[in-house]
């Protein structure tokens, strides 16, 4: 397993090199071949991920993991509308960013490369095949992708039809490879290979992100889990309130940007309380609360510390009466987890001091959590979501997977 890790990293780098200098055309080709191959060959994507998802049935997985491994209509139209999308957007590689001369008449500035190879580890989603592979290509990189063994049978098919788009377009197959085995060994092969892989992204559990982080040789780009907050204001339109922390929490409850924890200023505690405890339990959501949120909602269980650090990816969600704008800042730096935070507030002063003050990769105001996605924020789609800060901070679209390197342009200049 070693030497085949190896040689899917000397493969991939000799790609990165090919991709590197890539046209802009010939990129484009990829992304729409890849549309169109995935609308043309449905039957057979369809057929590959029915297999994984029985198998997962037949394993136990839970609710939340089949649905994330499922490749419905919906989430098979949302694939083909990111790579029209990805395919159209401006090419980031070679693009001057910054342009400034010195005294002596140098002309400095920055421009876009690639990262060079990518390595990705995730789990059950097989859409992040297509989603992280067309980013790579578009930024001009290589990718080993290493996905889950529940979605093996989808992964390989999806990986199949990249590779074909490459190929048609005279790019080298071998800038989209994925692991051949299941064994979880191949991770750790994957992380030593730093001579090869330029940064590791790793997309699933907090267990496996912290996995990836102890044992890569390589930076790793990553977010542990998201702990996200709703804040509804003592000046908030209550019945937006209602809707937004509806779609927050049930929409999809076991996705990273759901919401896990609703903050609600005292003041409107019990009128917004009621009826959105009765919507939640409709739903069939849990809940959890303070003593003054349980005194309000009486089948409300009652919260522990644990809970403001939890993310549950389930119907279950914690709740808390704060005092005030302060006090619900305070609670999300404690127990956040800089992922998505959202304020609902008709106050704009509020509203200004929330975007300044809540250090999150994205803070919304008047808007659901579930927003904190690529393909939503606009970006065509993304290769996962970032708390590290350094080197990106939010959805990694195209332009996160490039850096930016130093050029100068002179006339004769000599240092002294």
């Amino acid at each position: 397993m070693r030497d085949e890790i190896l040689q899917m990293g000397k493969r991939a780098r000799e790609a990165a090199h090919v991709m590197a200098k890539a046209d802009s055309r010939s990129k484009r080709e990829v992304l729409e071949g890849v549309e169109e191959m995935l609308h043309r060959e449905r039957d057979s994507i369809c057929s590959a991920n029915e297999k994984d998802v029985t198998l997962a049935q037949e394993r136990g997985l839970s609710g939340a993991k089949i649905e994330r491994l499922r490749l419905s209509d919906k989430v098979l139209g949302e694939m083909a509308g990111g790579l029209k999308e990805v395919a159209s957007q401006p090419d980031p590689v070679g693009e001057i960013v910054r342009m400034w001369t010195r005294p002596n008449g140098l002309r400095v500035g920055r421009m876009r490369i690639p990262l060079g190879v990518v390595g990705i580890v995730y789990e059950s989603r097989p859409n992040v095949t297509v989603d992280a592979a067309a980013l790579c290509i578009k930024a001009g990189n290589a990718v080993v992708l290493r996905g889950g063994s529940e979605a093996f049978h989808s992964n390989h098919c999806l990986a199949g039809i990249l590779r074909r788009a490459l190929e048609r377009a005279g790019l080298p197959p071998e800038a989209v490879q994925v692991v051949g085995t299941t064994d979880r060994q191949a991770v750790l092969e994957m992380l030593k290979l730093e001579e090869y892989i330029d940064v590791m992204i790793p997309r699933g559990g907090e267990e496996l992100i912290r996995f990836v982080a102890e044992h890569a040789r390589m930076p790793v780009l990553k977010h542990y889990k998201g702990v996200c907050h709703v804040y509804v204001d003592d000046e908030a339109d209550l019945e937006m309130a209602v809707r937004i922390c509806m779609n927050a929490k049930v929409q999809r409850p076991g996705v990273c940007n759901a919401m896990e924890t609703l903050l609600v200023h005292q003041h409107i505690a019990e009128r917004f309380l009621k009826p959105m405890g009765e919507a939640f339990r409709s739903a069939g959501v849990e809940l959890r609360g303070c003593e003054q949120t349980r005194a309000i909602l009486p089948y409300c269980l009652p919260a522990t510390e644990a809970d403001w650090h939890a993310e549950y990816l389930d119907l279950i969600l914690a709740v808390r009466v704060v005092k005030d704008l302060e006090e619900a800042i305070d609670h999300i730096t404690t127990y956040g987890s800089q992922h998505t935070e959202a304020i609902v507030t008709e106050n704009y002063g509020r509203a200004h001091r929330f975007l300044q003050e809540v250090q999150s990769s994205l803070v919304l105001v008047n808007a659901s959590t579930r927003f904190n996605d690529g393909y939503q924020l606009g970006l065509g789609a993304e290769i996962g979501i970032s708390t590290s800060r350094l080197h990106a901070f939010g959805p990694m679209g195209v332009e996160e997977l490039t850096t930016t390197k130093f050029i100068a342009l002179g006339n004769g200049q000599l240092r002294n």
